[in-house]
């Protein structure tokens, strides 16, 4: 077992406190329901869930908490598979399925009835949320509460048997419709539903709530700590009657402990997936993947690496109560990791002609960039240099002060790995006033190697060589949610329509047209950018911006 030297969570003190009383081993799981994509809240639960088993030498188990047939699928299931892979999460055995156990929890439901904890309700959805009371005042009995042992396994199998509508009849749970915890008036464990599901197909046409499936399928695969969000801090009380009452049934192998943690809250970040799949349901954004998206496929997609956004978990911590972590917390971490991880490239986005008039025609040479100066093992490359470059359009200024130390009339600038040039005339587009193209000098002397190569400059340009330039398209993008809208909002309203600018006609290096999808680059001077997965081919590239090289100002 791993000995800590750091201070230990919550979490970890409950863990070391069971195996000095006694507890032989850990058994943890993430239990994802296949009803949408994982987000970066989920990422939080997954570091820490396969995180506390490789630390105490436990098992983790990956389950879909598959409960609900009308809004699961088997593409939500492949892509929580791949996401929880892709951050290293390595799961114990074979995937698992609460439908593994429908026959178990419907076996343990008969089990309730026959000792008088559960009955057949033929109340409405609606009459049942009438008579729970409220916080300060008890529930009302359900009129059909007391029905015999017999009726209610009768009608419960009938139920199973297909012979009732959807929402005709349902089982609950007896336990106190005067209890303080709303959780434990007589809730609703079975409904109706004549849905087909994504692996049992039509074979079930009721199927168990998720709050009392959840503790059954815990025990049934012997967790020892089920860790969920403070949302369920409620339900414990529950949860733990499901095992109490059943605990001597066969299936069940532990009795596990629900502990909650503070669910992961990012400012002006969505992390709700009912919200998400209204996103990409009104073809807002470009599916669950979007880059745009706080979804771990959306964040794989736009460039976030494993490293960073576990660095980013670790650091915030696991608490006991809810806060809200400033967005930039996030992508400082996610700097942080691609400043040492990303090769650089030189890639201009709104292109500027810029001729250099006294540089033989027909001449490339070849110099050489830094892959990583933060990696030498990374090693350097080659572009090319040549009579006709592109660089930014903001690098050159017909008329500038003095601190301005980029481009403009007969100002020098050192061209990134290249020479000192001179401004020494500019073409306007007559009509629009518009800067056409850049006319400058260069001087030989200045280049790596020569004699005057040191001489200062107080300005450097990233550029790129015109006749091997690529053509590519870059995505900018920014946050998904207007920060201006109430938090309320409905969150069609709060939807931020300028998230995305697609740039097209940007300069990239040659060797970009070969990037593999979701590498991440440096792009000199400008921020990091990603291959999309999606759309980003050699003949046409494409690249998201990942983050920028600095946050920008929120006044």
């Amino acid at each position: 077992m791993e000995d800590h030297t750091i201070q230990k969570n919550f979490i970890e003190q409950i863990i070391d406190a069971d195996l000095q009383a006694g507890m032989t081993a850990i058994a943890t799981r993430f239990p994802p329901e296949p009803n949408g994509y994982l987000h970066i809240g989920h990422a939080k639960s997954i570091f820490l869930n396969f995180g506390l088993a490789k630390t105490y030498d436990g098992t983790c188990f990956l389950r879909f908490d598959d409960t609900n047939p009308i809004k699961e699928e088997d593409e939500f299931v492949e892509s929580i598979m791949q996401d929880v892979h892709w951050l290293g999460g390595e799961w114990d055995g074979d995937v698992r399925f609460a439908s593994d156990y429908f026959e178990a929890f419907y076996e343990m439901a008969e089990c309730l009835i026959e000792k008088g904890l559960a009955y057949v309700d033929d109340q409405s959805a609606e009459a049942i949320r009438e008579t729970r009371g409220t916080l300060t005042e008890p529930g009302t009995d359900s009129p059909y509460r007391n029905r015999s042992v017999a009726e209610n396994m009768d009608l419960f199998r009938r139920m199973r048997q297909g012979e009732f509508a959807d929402g005709e009849k349902v089982l609950r749970a007896k336990i106190d419709m005067a209890s303080p915890n709303m959780n434990m008036r007589d809730p609703v464990i079975y409904r109706i539903l004549h849905a087909s599901h994504h692996r049992t197909g039509d074979k079930w046409c009721i199927y168990p709530m998720y709050d009392y499936a959840h503790p059954l399928e815990d025990a049934i695969e012997g967790i020892t700590h089920s860790i969920c969000t403070l949302e369920f801090q409620d339900h414990r009380p529950l949860y733990n009657w499901f095992i109490e009452q059943l605990a001597e049934d066969e299936h069940l192998k532990s009795r596990p402990q629900q502990i909650e943690f503070a669910r992961l809250e990012i400012e002006n970040t969505m992390t709700s997936k009912r919200r998400l799949k209204a996103l990409v349901d009104a073809g807002l954004v470009d599916g669950w993947d979007d880059p745009r998206l706080p979804t771990v496929s959306g964040l794989r997609r736009r460039g976030y690496t494993p490293a960073a956004l576990k660095e980013f978990c670790q650091r915030i911590g696991v608490a006991k109560t809810n806060s809200v972590v400033e967005q930039n917390y996030l992508t400082f971490c996610l700097r942080e990791d691609l400043n040492r991880v990303a090769p650089r490239a030189m890639a201009v986005l709104n292109p500027l002609k810029l001729t250099l008039t006294n540089y033989p025609e027909d001449q490339i040479e070849w110099v050489q960039g830094v892959v990583n100066p933060n990696d030498e093992t990374m090693g350097t490359y080659e572009m090319p240099f040549g009579k006709h470059l592109y660089i930014e359009q903001e690098d050159f200024r017909e008329e500038a002060n003095r601190k301005y130390h980029r481009l403009k009339p007969g100002a020098e600038v050192r061209l990134m790995y290249g020479y000192i040039i001179k401004c020494e005339d500019f073409i306007k587009d007559p009509e629009t006033g518009e800067i056409l193209e850049v006319l400058c000098t260069y001087d030989p002397m200045t280049k790596s190697g020569m004699p005057d190569a040191d001489r200062k400059v107080k300005g450097t340009l990233h550029w790129v060589e015109a006749t091997h330039a690529v053509d590519a398209t870059v995505h900018v993008l920014d946050d998904l949610m207007d920060e201006d809208k109430p938090q309320d909002a409905d969150i069609l309203e709060r939807f931020n329509q300028h998230s995305l600018e697609v740039l097209k006609g940007c300069k990239v290096e040659p060797r970009l047209a070969k990037a593999q999808v979701g590498q991440a680059y440096q792009f000199m001077r400008k921020g990091y950018y990603c291959a999309d997965s999606r759309y980003h081919t050699a003949e046409a590239p494409v690249f998201n911006l990942t983050v920028g090289l600095r946050d920008k100002f929120k006044g």
